[in-house]
C-alpha cells in the first residue's frame, strides 16, 4: 500500500501541487468488483483545498489515472455502517450516496478518521458521521498500530501529523542570524560535526555566563524584599484606617436608605393621584350628559326644525356617552353603573317619544294625502309625494340613531310606515289606473260595454266583458275578412291610427308617471331609513312571505345594524308592500288594452322594455326593475298571442265560391300590422321580437296563401298566387324589412312564375291548327328528314299550309284576342291592377309563337312565298286596341 501511496503522489498529485494524506482501496457496493482508490488530498498551495479523489487504474496499462473528485465542503454524511462490529462497507453522501465496501476495516477506518480531521482543521464544518466510534475519531494512533502494519501505519501517521502541525517558515530575522553565524565558521556546511561542536562550546560558554549574573544579583535581591515588607506594614495600617471609616458610614448608610424609602412613597402617592385624576377627567369628560341635552331628549319639541335639531345634537351626545370604551374596572365603579343606568333611561325615553311622533307623522300623512286624491281623480296624474318627504327626512339622523340603539322600535316604525302607506298608494294607484281604463276607452257611456261604471272606474265583470269585447273584436275581423272576399276591395280597421296613437299616449303617460314615484319612494326608504342600496353587489332577495304582518328580516339583537344585503333586500321587500297594487293594476291595464285592440300589444311591448331598460340601467335589482320586469313578461306573452291569433285567423279563413278572391284579408292584415310595427319599433330595443314575429307570420302567409288558392273554385289558382304575392312583394319592397329580404325574394320569384304561368294557360294555342301543323313538321324533322325536304311530305307540302294559314285571318285572331282580354279582366281584382301587366306578358307570348312559325315556315318552305294572314305590327294593334277600348 505504501509502494502504491508513492507512486500515486509522484504520477497524480504531485504535477497537481496536491499532497497525498490517506488512501484506501475499494470496490462499488452490491456490483461486479472493479477496484479503484479513494484518496484524501490537499493542495499546497494557499487557501488550501481539501478534496476526495477518485482513482483507478487504466485497461490499457499498468498506470493510474484521475477519474472524479469531490470537494469536501460537499460531503454531508460519512455512513461507517457499524460503529461496533467490524464492517468494512461505508458511504459517502455527496451530491448523491455513494456506497463503497473498503479491502479491509483497518483502511476504512483510517480513511474515515483522516477525512474528521481534515474536517476539523480545515473546514470546521457540521459533517455528520454516523454510525462511527467516538473511540475511533478521539484515538486514531492506536487503531492504526493495532491493525496497520508498521510501515504503513508510520506512512498515513507521518502524514497525519504534517496535517497537525503544519510547518512553519524561518522569518527574516533568524535567516540572518542563520546566515551570520554560517559565514563566521567557513567549514559549516562542509564538515557538520565540527561546525555543531564549535556551537555547542559557545552555548556552554553563554550558560557560564548567565549563571554568574544571577549571582551577582542576589544583594539586589535582598534589598529588594526588605522594600517589599515594608510596604506590607503600610498596607495594614492604610486597611484597619479604612475599617474605621467604614463603620462610621454605616450609620449614615441606614439613615439614606429610610431617606431613599421615603421619597419612594412619596413619588408612588403622587403617581396614584395623577393616575385617579385622570381616571376621573375621563370619566366626567366621555360621561358627563349636558343639560341642555337631557332636557332636549326629555322635552324637546320634534315638530318645529329648531327642535329637531336639537333632540338630534342630544341623541348624537347620549349615543357617544353609552358607546364609550371604558377601561378596565371602570364598570365596577358604583358612580359609572348609576350613569350608564341614566343614560339607558333617557334613551328608552327619547326613543318612545320619537317613535310615537313619527307615527302620527305617518297617520296624519295618510289623511292630508287623500284629501288631495279628489283633485288628481279626472287628470292622469299621480299625487306629488315630495313635501311629505322633505318634512320626514328632517327626521333622518334620527332615525339613523333609533336604528342603532333600538332597533325594535326602529323595525316597529318600519312596519307602520308600510301599513300606512300601502294603504295611501293603493287608493291612490287605483284611482290613477281607474281614470287610465276611462280615458282608454272614450266617454263614460263607452266604458260600460268593457266593463267600467262611472268615475270610479272599479273594473266589475271584467272577464266577462273582456271576454265579450275578444268576441266582439274577433267578430269584426271575420267580418271584415269576408267582406274583403266578397266585395273584393279592403275595408277600414275597426280603430284607426289616432285611437292607437291615443292608447299608446296614455300608455306612456302610466308608466312615466309610476316610475318616478317609485324611484322616489324608494329614494325616501333608503335615506330616510338608511338603508344602503347601491354599495353592494345585489344578493338573493328574500321571499317576501311576512310582509302582512310578518318580520322584513332576521331577528337582529337591539343596536345590532344589518348587513349591507340583507339592507338592500329590506328596501326591496318594503317597496313590495308599499306598491303592492302596481303590478296587478297593471296587468288589468294590459289586458283592457289588448282586449280593445291586439294590435295595441305591439305599443306596449316597445314602451314596457323602454322602461325596463331605462330602470335596469339605474339599479338591475330594483322594486321597479324587478316588477316592470315582470310586467314584460306579460306584455310579451300577449304579443306572441296576438301574432299566434293572426295565424290562426289566416287558417281559419274561407273564400266564397260565388265571387273571385282577389288580395286575401290576412294578406291586407300583414301589410297593415308590418306598417303599423315599423312605425311602432324604430329604434326600439325589443326589435329582435318583432324580426321573430315577422317570420313566423311570413311563412303563415305564404302557406295560407297557397292554401286558398288550391281551395278556389271561382278563381283560378296561378291568379289568386300571381296578386298575393305581388301584394306580398310590393309591401316588403315598401317598407325594407331587413330580416324578410328572403322572404321578398320568394315573393317575387313566385310571383312572376305563376303570372308565366298563368300566360301560357290563358293564351293557350291562339292558332291552334296552325300549331298542330308545324308539330308534325317538327315531328318529320325529328325523325331525320331534312327541312328543305318537309315540304315534299304529302300532308306537309306547301298547299296544307297555305290552306291551315287561310283559316286564321286576322279578323277571327283579334277577335280571339278580344275574348281572350274580357276572360282575363274577369279573373282579375281591380285593387291590385294587374291587368295591363298580364295582357302585355300575353302580347308578348303571341308574338314568340307567331315568330317561330314564320321561322319554321323560312326553313322548311323556302322561296314558296307562303306568310301568314297577319303581321306582328297587326298583332301590336289588335292588342292595343282592344286595351283601349275596355
Amino acid at each position: 500500500m505504501t509502494a502504491i501511496k508513492h507512486a500515486l503522489q509522484r504520477d497524480i498529485f504531485t504535477p497537481n501541487d496536491e499532497r497525498l494524506l490517506s488512501i484506501v482501496n475499494v470496490c462499488k457496493a452490491g456490483k461486479k468488483k472493479k477496484n479503484c482508490f479513494l484518496c484524501a488530498t490537499v493542495t499546497t498551495e494557499r487557501p488550501v483545498q481539501v478534496k476526495v479523489v477518485k482513482v483507478k487504474k487504466s485497461d490499457k496499462g499498468d498506470f493510474y489515472k484521475r477519474q472524479i473528485a469531490w470537494a469536501l465542503r460537499d460531503l454531508a454524511v460519512v455512513d461507517a455502517k457499524d460503529a461496533i462490529k467490524e464492517n468494512p462497507e461505508f458511504d459517502l453522501h455527496f451530491e448523491k450516496i455513494y456506497k463503497w465496501v473498503a479491502s479491509s476495516t483497518a483502511e476504512k477506518n483510517a480513511f474515515i478518521s483522516c477525512i474528521w480531521k481534515l474536517n476539523q482543521r480545515y473546514l470546521r464544518k457540521k459533517i455528520d458521521f454516523v454510525n462511527v466510534s467516538s473511540q475511533l475519531l478521539e484515538e486514531l494512533p492506536k487503531v492504526t498500530e493495532e491493525s496497520v502494519p508498521s510501515g504503513e501505519n508510520q506512512s498515513v501517521t507521518g502524514g497525519d501529523e504534517e496535517v497537525v502541525d503544519e510547518y512553519q517558515e524561518l522569518n527574516a530575522r533568524e535567516e540572518q542570524d542563520i546566515e551570520i553565524m554560517m559565514e563566521g565558521c567557513e567549514y559549516a556546511i562542509s564538515n557538520a560535526e565540527a561546525f555543531a561542536e564549535k556551537l555547542s562550546r559557545e552555548l556552554q560558554v553563554l550558560d557560564g555566563a548567565n549563571i554568574q549574573s544571577i549571582m551577582a544579583s542576589e544583594k539586589q535581591v535582598n534589598i529588594l524584599m526588605k522594600l517589599l515588607d515594608e510596604a506590607l506594614k503600610e498596607v495594614d495600617q492604610i486597611e484597619l484606617k479604612l475599617s474605621s471609616y467604614e463603620e462610621m458610614l454605616q450609620s449614615v448608610k441606614e439613615q439614606m436608605d429610610q431617606i431613599s424609602e421615603s421619597n419612594h412613597l412619596i413619588h408612588l402617592s403622587n403617581t396614584n393621584n395623577v393616575k385617579l385624576l385622570s381616571e376621573i377627567e375621563f370619566l366626567v369628560n366621555h360621561m358627563d350628559l349636558a343639560k341642555g341635552h337631557i332636557k332636549a331628549l326629555q322635552e324637546g319639541d320634534l315638530a318645529s326644525s329648531r327642535g329637531i335639531e336639537a333632540c338630534t345634537n342630544a341623541a348624537d351626545a347620549l349615543l357617544q356617552c353609552m358607546n364609550v370604551a371604558l377601561r378596565p374596572g371602570h364598570d365596577m365603579l358604583l358612580a359609572v353603573k348609576q350613569q350608564q343606568q341614566r343614560f339607558s333611561d333617557l334613551r328608552e325615553l327619547f326613543a318612545r317619544r320619537l317613535a310615537s311622533h313619527l307615527n302620527n307623522v305617518f297617520v296624519q300623512q295618510g289623511h292630508d294625502q287623500s284629501s288631495t286624491l279628489a283633485q288628481h281623480s279626472v287628470e292622469l296624474t299621480l299625487p306629488n309625494h315630495h313635501p311629505f318627504h322633505r318634512d320626514l327626512l328632517r327626521y333622518a339622523k334620527l332615525m339613523e340613531w333609533l336604528k342603532s340603539t333600538d332597533y325594535g322600535k326602529y323595525e316597529g316604525l318600519t312596519k307602520n310606515y308600510m301599513d300606512y302607506l300601502s294603504r295611501l298608494y293603493e287608493r291612490e294607484i287605483k284611482d290613477f289606473f281607474e281614470v287610465a281604463k276611462i280615458k282608454m276607452t272614450g266617454t263614460t257611456k263607452e266604458s260600460k260595454k268593457f266593463g267600467l261604471h262611472g268615475s270610479s272606474g272599479k273594473l266589475t265583470g271584467s272577464t266577462s266583458s273582456l271576454n265579450k269585447l275578444s268576441v266582439q273584436s274577433s267578430g269584426n275581423r271575420r267580418s271584415q275578412s269576408s267582406s274583403l272576399l266578397d266585395m273584393g276591395n279592403m275595408s277600414a280597421s275597426d280603430l284607426d291610427v289616432a285611437d292607437r296613437t291615443k292608447f299608446d299616449k296614455i300608455f306612456e303617460q302610466v308608466l312615466s308617471e309610476l316610475e318616478p314615484l317609485c324611484l322616489a319612494e324608494q329614494d325616501f326608504i333608503s335615506k330616510f331609513f338608511k338603508l344602503q342600496q347601491h354599495q353592494s353587489m345585489p344578493g338573493t332577495m328574500a321571499e317576501a312571505e311576512d310582509l302582512d304582518g310578518g318580520t322584513l328580516s332576521r331577528q337582529h339583537n337591539c343596536g345590532t345594524p344589518l348587513p349591507v344585503s340583507s339592507e338592500k333586500d329590506m328596501i326591496r321587500q318594503m317597496m313590495i308592500k308599499i306598491f303592492r297594487c302596481i303590478e296587478p293594476e297593471l296587468n288589468n291595464l294590459i289586458a283592457l288594452g289588448d282586449k280593445i285592440d291586439s294590435f295595441n300589444s305591439l305599443y306596449m311591448l316597445v314602451k314596457m322594455s323602454h322602461h325596463v331598460w331605462t330602470a335596469q340601467n339605474v339599479d338591475p335589482a330594483s322594486f321597479l326593475s324587478t316588477t316592470l320586469g315582470n310586467v314584460l313578461v306579460t306584455v310579451k306573452r300577449n304579443f306572441d298571442k296576438c301574432i299566434s291569433n293572426q295565424i290562426r285567423q289566416m287558417e281559419e279563413v274561407k273564400i266564397s265560391k260565388k265571387s273571385k278572391v282577389g288580395i286575401l284579408p290576412f294578406v291586407a292584415e300583414f301589410e297593415e300590422f308590418a306598417g303599423l310595427a315599423e312605425s311602432i319599433f324604430k329604434n326600439a330595443e325589443r326589435r329582435g321580437d318583432l324580426d321573430k314575429a315577422y317570420t313566423k307570420l311570413i311563412r303563415g302567409v305564404f302557406v295560407n296563401v297557397e292554401k286558398v288558392a288550391n281551395e278556389s273554385q271561382k278563381t283560378p289558382r296561378d291568379v289568386v298566387m300571381m296578386e298575393n304575392f305581388h301584394h306580398i312583394f310590393a309591401t316588403l319592397s315598401r317598407l325594407k324589412i331587413s330580416c324578410l329580404e328572403a322572404e321578398k325574394k320568394e315573393a317575387k320569384q313566385k310571383y312572376t312564375d305563376h303570372l308565366q304561368s298563368y300566360v301560357i294557360y290563358s293564351l293557350g294555342q291562339p292558332l291552334e291548327k296552325l300549331n298542330h301543323f308545324f308539330e308534325g313538321v317538327e315531328a318529320r324533322v325529328a325523325q331525320g328528314i331534312r327541312e328543305e325536304e318537309v315540304s315534299y311530305q304529302l300532308a306537309f307540302n306547301k298547299q296544307e299550309l297555305r290552306k291551315v294559314i287561310k283559316e286564321y285571318p286576322g279578323k277571327e285572331v283579334k277577335k280571339g284576342l278580344d275574348n281572350l282580354y274580357k276572360k282575363v279582366d274577369k279573373h282579375l281584382c281591380e285593387e291590385e291592377n294587374l291587368l295591363q301587366v298580364v295582357w302585355h306578358s300575353m302580347q308578348d307570348e303571341f308574338i314568340r309563337q307567331y315568330k317561330h312559325f314564320e321561322g319554321l315556315i323560312a326553313r322548311c318552305y323556302p322561296g314558296s312565298g307562303v306568310t301568314m294572314e297577319f303581321t306582328i305590327q297587326d298583332i301590336l294593334d289588335y292588342c292595343s286596341s282592344i286595351a283601349q277600348s275596355h
